[in-house]
């Protein structure tokens, strides 16, 4: 679904780390009601852009223009492993932290608050997890979890970055529909993927990268084995030490 409305785009973009650019010169629209995988070689750059796009990292060059949102209404989903599951928390309130715009600061929940957490878990098919920690929760368990964080953010625009990595089929299905209704309802989804069949079942666009844009637009024809091969072969071919700015 895609309205055709100018989200967010990307100047001349570059991104990096130390004066390294992971990825550079990016020209691209992203447009209101897409639904979009990144795509590319491990290396290529796809979770430093979603970075760029949340503020995590400052663009060493080029910029990222907002149209139709602000930086605040942007729902990141990043890596599991980089989520700490040893901090004492449970699973309700771990989703709880979803509605943090509603409730500010000092977590004022009410009875109406509650009734969306609930909502949200079953939603997920993880009714009856509210008091579990998240420590002893399975791969699959934990995504739900964070998935039903993002229901209740209820934000325009959802990153997520390799959300159904080492996780059950199961789950996997469970989420894609997640995915398409949020779709559905006028949601702009970028995701982070690996399977390159599952995107092209699933996702109507594709940004190809490999430190800089291989092709974008319909799946199909963005993923070609022609491509896909000159990513492989640009992200081997990269010079890591090449630096862009004086340290």
């Amino acid at each position: 679904m895609s309205t055709n409305k100018e989200l967010l785009r990307f100047n001349n973009l570059t991104l990096g780390y130390d004066c390294h650019p992971a990825v550079h010169h990016l020209d691209y629209t992203i447009d209101s009601g897409a639904l979009i995988a990144v795509v590319g070689p491990n290396g290529s750059g796809k979770s430093t852009l979603l970075k760029g796009i949340v503020g995590d990292l400052i663009p060493l060059e080029g910029e990222i223009i907002f149209n139709a949102i602000k930086p605040s209404e942007i729902a990141y989903l990043p890596q599991q492993a980089n989520i700490d599951k040893s901090f004492p928390i449970s699973v309700f309130d771990m989703v709880a932290m979803g509605l943090w715009n509603q409730t500010g600061a000092f977590n004022k929940f009410s009875t109406d608050h509650n009734a969306q957490v609930y909502d949200a878990l079953d939603k997920v098919g993880l009714s009856g997890f509210e008091s579990r920690p998240i420590n002893t929760l399975s791969g699959g368990q934990m995504q739900r979890t964070l998935f039903a964080r993002q229901l209740l953010q209820d934000a325009p625009l959802i990153l997520l970055d390799e959300p159904f990595k080492a996780i059950d089929v199961s789950t996997i299905n469970d989420l894609l529909k997640l995915i398409k209704n949020w779709n559905k309802s006028g949601k702009t989804i970028v995701s982070v993927l690996h399977d390159i069949d599952q995107v092209k079942q699933h996702f109507p666009q594709t940004l190809l990268l490999s430190r800089e844009l291989i092709a974008a637009g319909k799946t199909q024809v963005a993923l070609t084995a022609e491509n896909l091969e000159k990513a492989n072969n640009l992200t081997e071919s990269f010079n890591d030490e090449a630096a862009i700015c004086a340290k």
